[in-house]
């Protein structure tokens, strides 16, 4: 039996926000925490996010684009909920039975990004390293 923690991390479309959480806390604390993520509507991982981890030393361009509301009607159980978006998105998001703790990292929209094509990729990575360290936060209390 598996005995580690599972997490969910939930964003809008599961492209950006949502991946970069799943890959970083498996990465870094899979011995301990299980996490999956999935998003309010189903988009496709977007190509800032697959060039940001590939940066970080991860591989997710074959990740799966999930919705939140098919993992909800399968029955999946987590002790956290994480939405990782506005606080007006994380309302659309369903109670999962049995979580300790729902979370809401009011986190800034990467599809809002202005600017070139490298400005963008380092506003995406002070975002991933945003995303890490309230993961290490996290862990840190747990």
């Amino acid at each position: 039996m598996d005995n580690r923690i599972r997490v969910l991390f939930v964003c809008v479309q599961n492209s950006f926000r949502s991946q970069i959480a799943e890959a970083i806390m498996n990465k870094k604390y899979g011995d301990r925490f299980f996490a999956e993520s999935a998003g309010l509507n189903q988009g496709e991982i977007h190509p800032l996010t697959i060039r940001i981890m590939e940066d970080y030393g991860l591989d997710i361009s074959g990740n799966n684009v999930d919705s939140v509301f098919d993992f909800y009607k399968e029955g999946r159980v987590y002790s956290y909920v994480i939405t990782v978006c506005s606080r007006d998105n994380e309302k659309q998001c369903p109670v999962f039975p049995g979580i300790r703790r729902r979370f809401n990292w009011d986190l800034e929209n990467p599809e809002d990004y202005t600017g070139s094509e490298e400005e963008n990729f380092h506003k995406a990575i002070k975002l991933r390293d945003e995303i890490e360290r309230r993961i290490d936060e996290l862990v840190s209390i747990m």
